[in-house]
């Protein structure tokens, strides 16, 4: 059975949508082949999961927060990517009186996520 031009566009259509709400929901990240940039940027706004946007600033970031830094120019900031994952992982590590969760440590997001999330916060 052959589609049509409407159901290919429709098809299309719902794949558009499903990228466009990124933020919001991860799964239709994951389920539209996105990439794992995409896919940590999907944690790390939604709400529910990494919630950076709640303490700090970052680009096409909306409702943002203003108690931790901007995260920009992360690959200077960081230049091994491996001091990043661990501030997410555990903050408190390097600074006992931080109020950023620690991520990991308390299993808030799972390792996988920690590195989506990672290379996303690495791109800003």
């Amino acid at each position: 059975m052959r589609k049509s031009a409407s159901s290919t566009l429709a098809a299309a259509g719902a794949l558009t949508l499903m990228l466009g709400s990124l933020a919001i929901a991860p799964q239709a990240a994951l389920a539209a082949g996105a990439s794992v940039v995409e896919e940590g940027k999907a944690i790390a706004f939604n709400r529910k999961k990494g919630n950076c946007l709640a303490c700090h600033k970052m680009k096409d970031g909306t409702l943002e927060g203003n108690i931790g830094p901007a995260l920009v120019n992360m690959a200077d900031r960081y230049p091994d990517k491996k001091d990043l994952r661990a501030q997410i992982w555990d903050a408190t590590q390097v600074n006992p009186n931080t109020i950023m969760p620690p991520y990991g440590k308390y299993k808030i997001l799972t390792e996988e996520e920690i590195d989506k999330v990672v290379e996303f916060i690495y791109t800003r």
